[in-house]
């Protein structure tokens, strides 16, 4: 697992360190048992004295409660739950609240869920800000270069002309529509509470209502029904984490691509050093992005993969999610930390794409000049098909000279003047972003 104070930073997840902690895990869980006693007196089900003190010393609990403890207590149950309310029993015992009036008709796995519910909300936040961070700086480079030629590249050849604005349009779109999915999963991310079994039984006929207070009191959404066994909510959360992390790879790719001595094309703003090699200017937040990323794929595959829950409560389906949620959140959360930083910050050398672009000394413009030339000959593809693979200039191959002028040649050879529709992607982008991230000037 990617946890804890040497490789958080490295990844971008130091943020989200204190938000994801077994600490964390342990406030949560208290946060939960002190708003159900206040849902419960809501409904006359305790007393509203009963609740202030459960709440009070659950706010005690939550700064003094050892995770390590916890952690040893809560192996015999196969959860923590079960031994926190134990610890919260004891704490409440000599303000006279009675044992009954703490984790009033709830079960372990409903304190769980909502705990994870309210860790995920609140890192989800973080993820979903630095996305949209990372989508804002994409976008301004769309601005800044809507018209700056580079070439476009498909399996690891130049292809044809595309301009640096029209691939950072991509990326502000990929990042925009991950932001959006991330988002709609944490807004809908409900409390849990069904009680034993999931019927409320125990609170009778007070049960839904208390569950609805639950959720209002925690700022969660409300359940339809208490879902121990139904896990598309959990399941969507991971999905939007694990395209968030995709979108987030394949741009961290393109960067480092770019980067390589080679290509020199972009920049980070604060470039990373080597340990041997005096010279290296490594795109590390990049490459610590893509690193980051690149694990997620296998956690939400953890996640859909334990979906399949029997009947009212699974037998290690559940207990598979905990942690691997958790890490789903700081994975991606560093990654899309670590993307926004490399992003708005780098550096474009529009000199090097030029430089790029002449490279194949016009063939990149083969397609052009095929077109051009398929007017005067049904051979056309195969005249320039071979004066490309003899490496002869366009404009000085007999074969396509016979036909065509050698200044209109050059002049199809442009790639100024073969870019398509880029300009207008990137003005459709930009102008199909939402308010809340409008583009920055």
């Amino acid at each position: 697992m990617t946890r804890g104070e040497l490789f958080d930073p490295v990844f971008g997840a130091g943020r989200l360190s204190s938000l994801l902690s077994d600490r964390a895990w342990v406030s949560a869980m208290l946060e939960v048992e002190g708003a159900l006693a206040h849902a419960a007196a809501d409904s006359g089900v305790i007393t509203a004295d009963q609740a202030v003190a459960v709440a009070a010393a659950a706010r005690t609990l939550s700064g003094t409660l050892d995770p390590a403890l916890l952690g040893v207590e809560g192996a015999a149950g196969g959860n923590p739950v079960i031994p926190l309310v134990r610890h919260l029993r004891a704490q409440c015992a000599p303000a006279g609240v009675p044992g009954a009036a703490v984790h009033t008709g709830a079960t372990s796995q409903d304190v769980l869920d909502t705990a994870l519910m309210l860790i995920a909300h609140r890192a989800g936040t973080v993820v979903a800000a630095d996305l949209a961070a990372a989508a804002d700086a994409a976008a301004l480079l769309a601005v800044r270069h809507r018209d700056t030629p580079m070439a476009a590249r498909t399996l690891g050849q130049q292809a044809l002309p595309t301009t640096f604005g029209a691939l950072t349009a991509g990326w502000c779109a990929a990042l925009d529509r991950a932001h959006s999915t991330l988002t709609g999963a944490l807004a809908g991310l409900p409390v849990q509470f069904g009680g034993a079994a999931g019927t409320l039984a125990a609170l009778y006929p007070h049960g839904l209502a208390v569950a609805d207070r639950l959720a209002d009191e925690l700022g969660l959404a409300r359940q339809a029904v208490p879902w121990h066994t139904d896990r598309t909510r959990i399941g969507e959360l991971a999905s939007a984490l694990g395209v968030a992390a995709g979108a987030i790879a394949k741009i961290a790719t393109d960067v480092v691509f770019m980067a390589a001595t080679e290509v020199g094309e972009v920049a980070e703003d604060a470039p990373g050093g080597s340990s041997a090699m005096p010279h290296k200017r490594n795109p590390v937040a990049a490459v610590t992005a893509r690193g980051a990323a690149l694990r997620v794929p296998g956690l939400v595959g953890t996640v859909l993969g334990s979906m399949a829950h029997e009947f009212q409560r699974a037998a290690g389906a559940w207990h598979a999610e905990w942690e691997t949620v958790t890490d789903l959140l700081r994975l991606t959360g560093g990654a899309a930390h670590r993307l926004a930083s490399c992003v708005s910050g780098l550096h474009v050398d529009a000199a090097a794409m030029a430089r790029n672009l002449d490279a194949t000394g016009g063939m990149l413009l083969a397609e052009r000049v095929t077109g051009a030339l398929a007017a005067y000959t049904p051979d056309a593809r195969e005249r320039v098909t071979a004066a490309c693979a003899a490496g002869r200039r366009l404009d000085a191959d007999p074969g396509v000279t016979e036909f065509l002028d050698p200044a209109a040649v050059r002049e199809l050879l442009d790639p100024a003047r073969y870019l398509g529709h880029a300009g207008d992607i990137v003005d459709r982008v930009l102008a199909a972003r939402t308010p809340k991230k409008e583009t920055p000037q």
